[in-house]
């Protein structure tokens, strides 16, 4: 079975940080972009950055400069790092893999989604 699980969500007051993992799993081959979005109460899921197999990175406008994202080719592993939280930055963080190559039948998996965590920032 292949799945991507996200885990590090939690409390944290304004200002703190908070790192969010997600490992896919499943004899995966390679992925060619890993990234998280989120997803405000009332608000529409949004793009907070994402990380190509390579390397290359790109951010959500309002995370820039606060957020970094990185990734572990062999544990099939990306990571959140947030520093200067804001309670702006509350919501459901959705991990995303696409592009999935693994070994077996489905070979291919165009897009796949984690369960979510929560972030909570308060005041």
């Amino acid at each position: 079975q292949v799945q991507v699980v996200e885990s590090g969500g939690g409390l944290v007051q304004a200002g703190g940080s908070l790192r969010l993992s997600c490992a896919a799993s499943g004899s995966i081959v390679s992925i060619a972009v890993m990234g998280w979005y989120r997803q405000a109460p009332g608000k529409e899921r949004e793009l907070v950055a994402g990380i190509t197999s390579g390397g290359m990175t790109n951010y959500g406008i309002s995370v820039k400069g606060r957020f970094t994202i990185s990734r572990d080719n062999a544990k099939n592993t990306v990571y959140l790092q947030m520093n200067s939280l804001e309670p702006e930055d509350t919501a459901v963080y959705y991990c995303n893999a696409m592009a999935v190559v693994v070994r077996g039948t489905p070979a291919y998996f165009p897009d796949l989604w984690g369960q979510g965590t929560q972030v909570t920032v308060s005041p």
